[in-house]
């Protein structure tokens, strides 16, 4: 079967249980899924663990009918692009050379006419063109996370793994780059998961959401779906209302319990 498939993931820090016998319904090409849960719920952990930079125990993950574990590390991180949380580079390397370094991972080291062409309309795709000979160390931490997420759409996966890439940003920026992660994951008919804490940012780019509580998966399925799901208001501890706005789309609402 074509999509993302997890079953019976495990892990632990130590004595800390973190992910406790997670599995989730196949995640389709061509869709995002929003994985949702408050903080300390074991976002991060599940997608370093999907990405292989955490071994579960028991686990089996296949993305288009491959075990993963079966491949090199080499082969699953190409396969499998993770962006974490925290933006890390070299703060002498220019923005230019950072997203080069993401087109040449696993390909040489050869810089191409179509390399550097390509690098060029990643950077203007994602609003940052005018930062391609900025150094690292001089962005802000929004514009550092804007440069992740070109890094990470500038290659070519099968599976894309975006954690919270819009905590640093402001809100016209945040629509911008969840719009680009989405269009991008629609395009090449990939599987695409965003962790996001904002609700309503959920609703709106998601087509499909998992709730992930306390290393469990408490709910999946539609956006409107899980968004009604009780166990949505236990978990965050807020009550929550929905609404449709003027253009049909799903507005939440969370009040203090």
């Amino acid at each position: 079967m074509t999509g993302l498939c997890v079953n019976n993931l495990n892990f632990s820090y130590g004595s800390r249980h973190v992910l406790k016998s997670v599995a989730f319904d196949t995640l389709q090409k061509g869709q995002l899924t929003a994985l949702i849960g408050p903080n300390a719920a074991g976002k991060s952990t599940l997608f370093k663990c999907i990405a292989g930079l955490n071994k579960s125990s028991g686990s089996t993950i296949c993305l288009n009918d491959t075990d993963l574990s079966t491949l090199s590390g080499q082969e699953r991180l190409r396969r499998v692009c993770f962006m974490p949380q925290f933006f890390a580079a070299n703060a002498a390397l220019t923005v230019f050379d950072v997203v080069m370094m993401a087109q040449k991972q696993l390909r040489g080291w050869r810089v191409s006419t179509e390399d550097t062409q390509a690098v060029a309309r990643a950077l203007d795709a994602g609003g940052i063109g005018h930062l391609a000979e900025a150094y690292v160390g001089e962005l802000s931490g929004g514009q550092a996370q804007m440069v992740s997420v070109v890094q990470a759409l500038v290659r070519q996966s099968d599976a894309y793994l975006f954690d919270e890439p819009t905590s640093a940003l402001d809100l016209r920026h945040q629509l911008q780059v969840l719009g680009r992660i989405r269009d991008a994951i629609r395009n090449r008919d990939a599987i695409g998961m965003v962790a996001l804490h904002d609700l309503n940012l959920a609703a709106r780019f998601a087509d499909h959401l998992i709730l992930l509580g306390k290393g469990e998966i408490l709910a999946q399925g539609r956006p409107d779906e899980v968004l009604r799901d009780p166990k949505i208001s236990e978990i965050y501890g807020v009550d929550i209302e929905l609404s449709k706005g003027p253009r049909e789309d799903l507005l939440v609402h969370a009040y203090a319990s």
